[in-house]
């Protein structure tokens, strides 16, 4: 028996919505979807658009407990990332923010925000091989932040300015961000 173009489009669909029902199937493939997508530097907010935070009124704990007050951040510069282990777009932009943190962790203070467990963090941290710590927070995010979707990721600069505001997946290690930190951290 002879398959139409037709017939062959229509079984090529059934199977891609199939594959992409599978969860087992599903996440790679998103994975690798967002990671093009993560090619793409972030942006960085107008001048006129630039907000300033409000708050340092944020408290966050690490795996040990150890209580992080946000407000040793003033004066720094900041880069904060909201991210969870089962986030497709988190999983794939992960990598450039890891390559970000080893140049600039010594003068860039990084906080990788999750409500994930520490029995989930841990594992994926380590099969992963990356070597930030991860928080959780004790305080309700979004009254600081107002992160409705991950990964969502900030640069602020030391004056509390938000210089980048970023929502979905994107390339944390290109040359526009490095720049742009490297500017920061010289004012």
């Amino acid at each position: 028996m002879k398959l139409s173009k037709s017939q062959i489009s229509n079984l090529a669909f059934i199977l891609v919505i199939a594959v992409l029902l599978i969860p087992q199937t599903r996440k790679p493939i998103q994975i690798f979807l967002n990671k093009g997508m993560a090619l793409i530097s972030p942006s960085l907010e107008s001048k006129e658009k630039l907000t300033v935070l409000k708050s340092y009124d944020w408290k966050l704990q690490d795996e040990a407990g150890h209580v992080f007050d946000f407000e040793q951040t003033k004066g720094k510069v900041v880069l904060i990332n909201f991210w969870a282990t089962w986030c497709p777009p988190c999983i794939a932009e992960m990598p450039s923010l890891q390559s970000l943190y080893n140049d600039y962790h010594n003068q860039v203070e990084f906080l990788f925000v999750t409500t994930d467990w520490y029995s989930e963090i841990n594992p994926f941290l380590e099969q992963n091989n990356y070597t930030f710590k991860a928080y959780r927070p004790l305080k309700n995010e979004s009254e600081l932040f107002d992160v409705s979707t991950i990964p969502r990721t900030f640069l602020i600069d030391r004056n509390g300015n938000i210089i980048i505001d970023e929502s979905g997946a994107a390339n944390w290690n290109s040359n526009k961000v490095r720049t742009t930190i490297d500017g920061l951290l010289k004012q």
